[in-house]
């Protein structure tokens, strides 16, 4: 664009000025890279959606490869007791969004279509980080309401590519760019695919705002159901027998792709050193719907045992945190924000009253016990608490509401319960559960539509009351 007259010679002078105070102060003025060096770190998050523990070549999968998300792994960090706080859908992405157990704001249940939603007093990563300079993006599922005031344009977020609900189709009719309009509408290219799209807009938006420290949040919508793939994803895999598993493979490639160009885009504008990349799944695999295999953990999505919130969950931060490591103590996806906001250079307030932790110094070495000590689960009847290596449990597929009790350390697959033989220790554990379960929030965003209407305007009275 070409300037007028008066602002090119001013912009002429400021630079000759600049250039003699450098000149008498003896400091070199910064480059361009030298200043983007000199920001603080952006923020990659990428979400998959009912993908498996055992589904990465990372965590030993053999049968998908998954060369580019193993990189993040081989590059920085694999959490192998990665967990989320919820173990489905929407209450997961509200703990991510918040760095708060979504139950302590009622956040327990699925949001219903458009008349519910994360709470309008909660706050997101991208409300945290808008304040520090960031650039902000949501491209991919959202599920965190699709009335007006719960979109994510209006939770922080500069722009927002993707579906608003918990749509699961890959060639949507309830899309929304808002670069284009906030209008709700159908994909008209039949050749839509939705993990090529968000990948497409992703490498966009990156070009887009290279200049300014960025948080991208890209929530897959693959790997849920139902299983669709186009052509040539699925001739990648033509001599598996099972069509539904070689559909699911398909579907990983397609991510996996996904994730490699973006790592490669991030490398190409000279930002990984200064990324911080997560990767993590919003709960565990439906193994019986998609084939989504959870490897040798008991239990699977929307169950509390350990096939439920454990997730893959691998996180890199090159030149800062250390590469191709495990790190073998309980996380959460809680812990993103608060991670997020220290290496940003922010400080996280008390009145935010944050469940997650600032992961650096432990990922670093700089301290030594765990994150948590203990790590909280409720959804309906079935809920369950880890305390150090010990598990207590009440979960659909077990022996009904008497709680189950596990040590972690030597029963990943949550086969021996020693609820009979260790009765103080169920009695502690449940008394824990007890005083912390009675600290959170009635569910406010039942599955109900009945009781989500009222549940919104009761909501909307608390937010008006603020």
């Amino acid at each position: 664009m070409k300037l007028p007259s008066f602002s090119r010679s001013c912009l002429a002078f400021t630079r000759l000025f600049s250039l003699a105070l450098a000149g008498c102060s003896g400091v070199a003025l910064l480059t361009p890279a030298q200043a983007a060096a000199s920001q603080p770190p952006n923020l990659l998050i990428i979400y998959a959606d009912d993908l498996g523990w055992g589904e990465l070549g990372c965590q030993g999968s053999k049968d998908i490869p998954t060369p580019h998300i193993d990189s993040i792994a081989r590059n920085g960090i694999r959490f192998t007791q990665g967990y989320v706080a919820a173990t489905y859908c929407s209450p997961s992405r509200a703990g991510l969004m918040t760095g708060r157990y979504p139950t302590r704001f009622g956040h327990e249940f699925n949001s219903v279509a458009n008349q519910t939603g994360l709470r309008l007093d909660q706050r997101t990563i991208a409300d945290r980080l808008k304040p520090l300079g960031y650039a902000t993006a949501c491209v991919g599922k959202w599920h965190l309401g699709a009335g007006p005031d719960y979109r994510p344009t209006k939770r922080g977020f500069d722009e927002f590519y993707g579906t608003l609900n918990n749509t699961p189709f890959y060639h949507p009719t309830n899309f929304v760019d808002s670069r284009v309009s906030e209008a709700v509408r159908a994909v008209p290219d039949p050749d839509f695919y939705t993990t090529d799209a968000y990948t497409e807009r992703s490498l966009d938006w990156l070009e887009r705002n290279q200049s300014r420290p960025w948080f991208l949040y890209l929530p897959y919508n693959a790997q849920h159901a139902p299983l669709q793939a186009p052509r040539k994803y699925l001739d990648r895999f033509s001599s598996m027998a099972d069509e539904r598993r070689r559909t699911f493979a398909a579907m990983m490639a397609a991510m996996d792709d996904g994730v490699g160009r973006i790592l490669a885009k991030i490398r190409a504008l000279g930002q990984e050193e200064r990324t911080i990349v997560f990767f993590i799944g919003d709960n565990g695999g439906p193994t019986q719907s998609t084939t989504s295999s959870n490897g040798p953990l008991r239990g699977y999505k929307m169950t509390t045992y350990e096939g439920g919130p454990r997730v893959p969950f691998l996180a890199q931060w090159k030149g800062t945190w250390p590469g191709g490591r495990t790190y073998d103590l309980p996380v959460m996806n809680l812990d993103v924000l608060p991670t997020i906001v220290a290496a940003a250079g922010g400080k996280v307030a008390p009145e935010w009253q944050l469940d997650g932790v600032d992961l650096t110094p432990f990922v670093t070495g700089k301290v030594s016990s765990r994150p948590h000590e203990t790590l909280y689960w409720r959804y309906g009847p079935q809920w369950a608490i880890r305390d150090g290596d010990y598990k207590l449990v009440v979960s659909r597929g077990g022996g009904g509401p008497e709680p189950e009790l596990y040590d972690l350390a030597v029963d990943l697959r949550e086969s021996n319960n020693l609820a009979g033989r260790m009765p103080a220790k169920v009695k502690e554990l449940k008394a824990k559960w007890d005083k912390w379960s009675a600290e959170q929030a009635e569910p406010s965003a039942p599955d109900s539509p009945a009781k989500a209407k009222k549940a919104a305007k009761q909501n909307k009275k608390k937010t008006a009351a603020k």
